[in-house]
């Protein structure tokens, strides 16, 4: 059997504007690395944490990736204890699904030190878990998609894949801000009018059928956030410059990646994804009277693949 294993999980776009807790998808470029290691005491256990973020806790039912790992032992029986290394390449409260992507590579490199390791799609009820120590609910629009890769359906129950058109690309940018996913979560707390939950349906319905049709012009249609981003844009400085720049570039739609702060956008391809992601980069950096190198970008396929094992020994 293996002894160790490393394995790599993506950053991701929870809600994708229309689909709050239960759309996203990974975006490749940035994410977070775990070691996996067999010890002979029968617990988990994290030894270290290394790379953007460090001051994390180690508790197991406080750190996303331990908690993740211990659920998914104790329900298999897994006899061997497990020891972690975090490496984070997602800042926390960035809405890139940070959190997440611990509880993913996590899983996905324990699962690697099987004889027989079990396909990755049924470790999502354990990644749930995880994620839940961080934000407080369960909600799969970040760990889905890091675990199978492209535009995920995530409910409580099971992963849905929703294919992309060919060349639709995302473009992200994260400002040097710090939003906390409970806090952005407090802002939603009044309930809605049943006009606004239908006219959100209305843009959910019409970015699923324009996926499934491979018709652009029917997810630019319908990705507007009327529901959410309304409630959480004042939390992030600069927001509507950023989104009405990202437009004005010829984004399909822009809203907020995940709780915030960080914004992307949908695009036709490649080339334009890249346009947008400088306009909206320039837009926060203008907005917050920061350098361009303080903001971050990223632009990636929507359909990104998930989490892999980097390493097995």
């Amino acid at each position: 059997m293996p002894h160790e294993a490393l394995a790599f999980a993506p950053a991701s776009i929870g809600n994708a504007a229309v689909g709050f807790d239960v759309l996203g998808h990974a975006i490749g470029g940035v994410g977070d690395r775990v070691r996996a290691r067999r010890i002979a005491a029968g617990e988990v256990r994290v030894a270290a944490i290394h790379g953007v973020v460090t001051d994390l806790p180690r508790d197991p039912e406080r750190n996303t990736a331990a908690r993740a790992v211990a659920a998914w032992r104790e329900a298999h029986g897994v006899a061997f204890g497990i020891e972690l290394e975090i490496d984070k390449g997602i800042p926390l409260g960035s809405g890139m699904g940070g959190s997440a992507a611990s509880a993913t590579a996590a899983l996905v490199a324990a699962n690697a030190l099987l004889d027989r390791p079990m396909p990755v799609a049924t470790l999502y009820p354990f990644a749930l878990a995880g994620e839940s120590a961080a934000s407080g609910g369960v909600h799969g629009d970040n760990v889905g998609p890091q675990l199978v890769g492209g535009l995920v359906l995530a409910t409580r129950e099971r992963l849905v894949p929703i294919p992309v058109p060919m060349g639709l690309t995302a473009a992200l940018v994260h400002p040097p801000l710090v939003l906390e996913t409970r806090r952005a979560r407090a802002a939603l707390a009044e309930p809605y009018p049943i006009g606004d939950i239908v006219r959100q349906s209305e843009r959910l319905a019409l970015v699923l059928a324009g996926c499934f049709k491979g018709d652009v012009d029917l997810i630019a249609a319908g990705l507007e956030d009327v529901l959410v981003e309304p409630r959480r844009a004042a939390l992030i400085p600069g927001f509507a410059r950023v989104k009405a720049a990202a437009l004005a570039t010829g984004a399909l739609g822009a809203s907020i990646s995940g709780a915030g702060p960080s914004v992307f956008a949908w695009c036709r391809d490649v080339g334009s994804a890249e346009a947008v992601a400088d306009a909206m980069r320039a837009a926060f950096a203008e907005a917050l009277g920061c350098g361009l190198d303080a903001v971050d970008r990223y632009v990636a396929p929507v359909g990104s693949p998930g989490a892999i094992v980097e390493q097995v020994a």
